[in-house]
């Protein structure tokens, strides 16, 4: 196996350890974004200093789907950002690891984000700063598909063309289910990709669990334009059960369910102690 797909498989068991602590969370949308988190944490993409976060020449990552912060929360505690230890307090009174990232609390979270739809306007901000500053920064966001649905993401998808900022990728985790249902049963969408283009985006569709085509992906810059890519994922990859099921945006595993999990994701009695 190679090297990132070990490194995605351990940010998919440290996601189940921080659940099994906290006693609940949104495993589902964690899990299907741990492979594009891998690719941009571990795999020579996203340029950053766990020992000076606030290194000014830094890129930034942003959560917009700020529910999936398990994944981030793993990333960043893999990345040497704060001790691994730190995980098992999550959701636990006094910590400062919530159900939500939380930007100066946690060294590596670059916004406070759960609210959803705030995400790529604030990112927006922050690559704009850099052009007028000429600094040599990128920016990254992952929205998830649902969060699509807020009107504050195509304003945003409306301004990032108008400013030109070919220093902004932005990759939508597209599992096409949201909290209650399918994604096209809630509101339409499709054709998705379409309307990007038709906002001035340079668009890019890969499948998202395929670590070569996530790396292209996120390192594609075109000239002037912003780059959006449409990462179609599994959501709850990795557990049989969770996959392309609703039920699992928020819900810890019965009694039956428990040893399936641990046995498809490697994990061991000691892991959850």
């Amino acid at each position: 196996m190679r090297e990132i797909e070990e490194t995605a498989r351990d940010i998919r068991k440290k996601i189940y350890q921080i659940a099994h602590h906290a006693g609940g969370g949104h495993m589902g949308a964690s899990f299907s974004m741990a492979d594009i988190i891998s690719v941009l944490y571990f795999d020579d993409v996203l340029k950053y200093d766990a020992a000076n976060p606030n290194w000014e020449e830094r890129d930034k990552f942003i959560l917009s789907k700020g529910h999936a912060s398990y994944a981030l929360y793993a990333a960043l505690a893999k990345a040497g950002y704060f001790p691994e230890e730190e995980l098992r307090h999550v959701g636990q009174p006094g910590s400062k690891f919530g159900g939500h990232p939380k930007r100066n609390d946690i060294p590596g979270v670059e916004a406070s984000t759960g609210a959803l739809g705030h995400g790529l306007s604030f990112a927006i901000g922050i690559a704009f700063a850099n052009k007028v500053d000429r600094k040599d920064s990128h920016i990254y966001v992952v929205l998830g598909d649902g969060e699509c649905q807020e009107g504050s993401i195509w304003e945003g998808a409306l301004s990032a063309p108008t400013l030109e900022l070919d220093n902004l990728t932005v990759v939508v985790d597209h599992n096409k289910l949201q909290a209650m249902d399918e994604l096209e049963n809630i509101v339409h969408m499709q054709p998705f990709e379409d309307k990007w283009k038709a906002f001035g985006w340079n668009v890019v569709e890969i499948d998202g669990h395929n670590y070569e085509e996530i790396k292209d992906a996120l390192l594609t810059r075109q000239i002037g334009v912003p780059t959006v890519v449409i990462a179609h994922t599994v959501k709850g990859k990795g557990v049989s059960f969770m996959e392309n099921v609703p039920i699992w945006h928020f819900r810890m595993p019965n009694e039956q369910e428990l040893p399936i999990l641990m046995e498809e994701l490697g994990l061991t009695e000691e892991d959850l102690q």
